[in-house]
């Protein structure tokens, strides 16, 4: 009996609850509704603030609640998770009240709403490349923030997302024997992320898909292919001298002389035609 007594007294409470909420929403006074916005906010209830908040703001254009409200909502949003739409609304209310003591923190909100919605690193990184775009046009807005180092922060969260991106499709290729686009990944890896954890291990990684790529290419192009292959190799060596991955480098390189020799004994006992590929 107790127990159903606690049922009905918590449901009795809950209604009661939805109930005021529902008077409030369905009322015609601006501001009831907006007091009522701000306790929700600040009660942490924020489907029921931002509802009001929504219905409220065009309604408030010209008042003094309007920029509050506006910013409020688009808090409301980020607390729910609705990255994209709080990136959206506090973009825009730092576009709307740029003189407001709350744009930057608009601003910043705006950026740290792009990063939360950029994906793993396995997926699109369409929206990472958004959101660090949105920091470095933030920072160079306002230089002297107190959100340097959180920005840092997250940029570099950011950039690490690129360089995995980047990375794993390099490997891909390779893993793939598509030799040549393999190459040109490990290099762009090494150009665009000169500072990247796996700048070390992809300039290895280049020499034996170099190897491989010439390899497998025309008598013609073998000799041209093996000569690249030991560039990246006395490159890398004179780069990382003491590299775990030496060792393993200097058994490829040893691979590519032999070929070379062999290449250069083949062209010796064919003709110049039969060289070319006409008999």
């Amino acid at each position: 009996m107790n127990r159903i007594i606690v049922i009905i007294g918590f449901t009795i409470l809950l209604l009661s609850g939805c109930s005021k909420f529902s008077i409030i929403q369905k009322s015609e006074n601006i501001d009831l509704k907006y007091k009522a916005a701000v306790e929700y906010y600040l009660n942490k209830e924020y489907y029921k603030a931002g509802t009001l908040f929504e219905e409220m703001m065009p309604l408030l254009k010209g008042q003094a609640e309007a920029e509050k409200a506006n910013f409020y909502f688009a808090y409301c949003q980020f607390y729910q998770g609705n990255y994209v739409l709080s990136e959206y609304y506090f973009k825009k209310f730092h576009d709307t009240y740029p003189r407001s003591e709350f744009a930057e923190e608009a601003y910043y909100m705006h950026c740290v709403s792009l990063y939360e919605d950029s994906p793993d690193f396995e997926l699109d990184q369409t929206n990472t490349k958004k959101a660090l775009e949105s920091f470095q046009q933030y920072l160079e807005s306002y230089s002297q923030t107190k959100n340097l180092d959180a920005c840092n922060k997250l940029i570099d969260e950011l950039t690490y997302k690129l360089e995995q991106k980047a990375y794993a499709q390099a490997k891909q290729y390779y893993l793939m024997r598509e030799y040549k686009a393999s190459v040109v990944c490990f290099e762009n890896v090494a150009k665009d992320f000169p500072s990247s954890r796996y700048v070390e291990e992809v300039n290895f990684l280049k020499i034996g898909a170099q190897y491989n790529y010439a390899d497998i290419s025309i008598d013609t192009k073998r000799k041209e292919r093996y000569l690249v292959a030991t560039e990246y190799y006395l490159t890398f060596i004179d780069k990382y001298p003491n590299s775990k991955y030496a060792s393993k480098a200097e058994d490829t390189y040893a691979l590519i002389q032999d070929k070379i020799a062999e290449v250069d004994q083949l062209k010796k006992k064919k003709t110049f035609w039969e060289w070319i590929g006409i008999s």
